[in-house]
């Protein structure tokens, strides 16, 4: 195989700016109450440092579509034409609702893979998604009562029902999950927005996620699964379509309505990158801090062939950093 053509373990250290870059830009927006400013601020920044990385990169999972928000649009050849060519999904500000109220949870994202292993989930914005980490991966299925996914999970972790918390998308659509979760003893993190960062804390026991459920983002499922395929656990799907007529066009693109979309279906690729940066803080990273004339950052950076986990904290020497006075 040309090597050319495989994303190399530099890359990992490449994305991380990326994210910072995402991150410091959209840190300036936080608590504005503009989310389409910060996620603009985010994109500009993004894509001004993409333009540095050795990557051939096309955007597959480019967020924003489904809200009209500024993006990394979908097509998009991203990276400076040189490096692996590669498969690339963006979430600039996962959690642009947290960044405009200040609420903590917002977070910068990508993933890179092998090119042609991102699935394209862009003809349906929704997905039916069940994440569950390392312990429990294998031993559930999406389809299964709400009480047997937790009861299996427990057993797997070695807890009690009552001590397995899930994390689920506070929406009218999911009160028949909530009651079912909270019927058979478990405990509900309800979730403003931010699946992405739930499937994260999903595989990091100091979260305190158990599980991750609901419907939401079919971007986001990818890089959830993009995440899982670096940090292992599991991530089960199907596109939920919300009317005719995304129906008809999930069917045009190939699309059965009916399968049950793995982990590895969602990103097959064997060399996958994942990077995230904080935005405000969460128990997954913190958030942007400033101090004197330096912005602090923290981000996870994640590669799946070697398995590895590192979360770095940053130093940027920053003039538009506020001063104490």
């Amino acid at each position: 195989m040309n090597p050319n053509t495989v994303p190399d373990r530099n890359l990992a250290l490449e994305l991380v700016r990326v994210t910072e870059a995402g991150a410091l830009a959209a840190t300036r927006w936080v608590g504005r109450g503009d989310k389409e400013g910060g996620d603009g601020a985010a994109v500009d920044a993004m894509r001004a440092m993409l333009a540095t990385v050795a990557m051939d990169g096309i955007v597959v999972i480019g967020e924003g579509e489904k809200d009209d928000a500024p993006m990394l649009f979908n097509g998009e050849r991203v990276g400076d034409g040189t490096g692996p060519e590669c498969d690339f999904a963006v979430d600039p500000v996962e959690g642009t609702t947290r960044m405009a109220t200040g609420s903590p949870g917002a977070i910068s994202v990508v993933a890179v893979a092998e090119r042609g292993t991102m699935y394209d989930p862009s003809a349906v914005f929704y997905m039916d998604k069940l994440v569950v980490g390392p312990e429990a991966a294998g031993l559930v299925d999406l389809d299964m009562p709400t009480a047997d996914i937790v009861e299996v999970v427990a057993k797997a972790k070695g807890i009690r029902r009552r001590d397995v918390t899930v994390a689920v998308l506070d929406r009218p659509r999911h009160q028949r999950l909530i009651d079912d979760i909270r019927g058979c003893g478990a405990r509900v993190n309800l979730l403003g927005d931010g699946d992405v960062a739930a499937a994260i804390a999903v595989t990091r026991p100091e979260s305190g996620i158990d599980i991750a459920a609901g419907i939401g983002g079919s971007p986001e499922a990818v890089l959830a699964a993009a995440a899982l395929r670096c940090a292992g656990g599991e991530i089960q799907a199907r596109i939920a379509p919300r009317d005719t007529g995304e129906v008809d066009r999930a069917r045009a693109a190939g699309h059965d309505t009916d399968q049950v979309l793995s982990t590895t279906d969602l990103v097959r690729g064997e060399n996958v990158f994942f990077a995230a940066t904080g935005v405000t803080d969460s128990p997954l990273l913190d958030g942007v801090r400033f101090h004197g004339g330096r912005a602090l950052t923290q981000s996870i950076v994640m590669r799946s062939r070697s398995g590895t986990q590192r979360i770095i904290n940053a130093e940027h020497i920053w003039p538009q950093a506020p001063r104490a006075r």
